[in-house]
C-alpha cells in the first residue's frame, strides 16, 4: 500500500555507505528527498543516482537533504559510490523494512516473468516530516530536475 501526501513519513534508522547510521527523525526542521530504488548498478538505478547527485548543491541551497534508499547492502552501496563519484547519502535496507513501510516492496512483471521488487519511487518529506509530495512508479529521465522544482516551492 503506498502512502499518500500529508501524512507523517514513516520514521526508519537504518545503515548509510561509509559506515554509518542513518534516522529519518535526525533530518527533522529540512526538508528531504528520498528516492527508492531497485539496485545499484544498473543502468536506470545509475541514471537516477547520477542526476541526484548532480543537482546535490542545489537541493542543498533548497534546504533539503537527498536521501537513496535500496535494498543492497552497505558494501554494494560503497562499492556504487567510489564507481561513479556519487556524493549523496546512499541507506541500505537488506530486511526491506523501510521500503515496505512506504508500499515499495511491489508485484512487478518483466517479459512474462512476475517476481517482487522495488516499485521506483521518490518522496519529497516536509520540514515536520510530513510527506508532501509523492513520485510513483518513476520514469528516470528529468525527474531529478522536477523534484528539485517541487522542492524550492515547498
Amino acid at each position: 500500500m503506498a502512502l499518500n501526501e500529508g501524512i507523517a513519513a514513516p520514521d526508519f534508522t537504518l545503515p548509510t555507505d561509509g559506515g554509518g547510521s542513518l534516522a529519518l527523525s535526525s533530518l527533522r526542521g529540512g526538508k528531504v528527498v528520498l528516492y527508492a530504488y531497485p539496485q545499484d548498478d544498473t543502468q536506470s538505478c545509475t541514471n537516477e543516482a547520477l542526476s541526484f547527485d548532480a543537482l546535490r548543491e542545489d537541493f542543498a541551497a533548497a534546504g533539503a537533504t537527498v536521501i537513496g534508499i535500496s535494498p543492497d547492502s552497505v558494501k554494494r552501496h560503497d562499492k556504487f559510490k567510489q564507481k561513479y563519484g556519487l556524493r549523496l547519502t546512499l541507506v541500505s535496507d537488506e530486511e526491506r523494512t523501510a521500503i515496505e513501510a512506504y508500499g515499495l516492496w511491489v508485484e512487478k512483471q518483466m517479459y512474462g516473468r512476475h517476481y517482487m521488487g522495488v516499485e521506483r519511487s521518490t518522496f519529497l518529506i516536509d520540514a515536520a516530516g510530513k510527506i508532501a509530495r509523492v513520485w510513483a512508479k518513476v520514469r528516470v529521465k528529468g525527474h531529478a530536475e522536477d523534484v528539485l522544482a517541487a522542492t524550492r516551492q515547498l
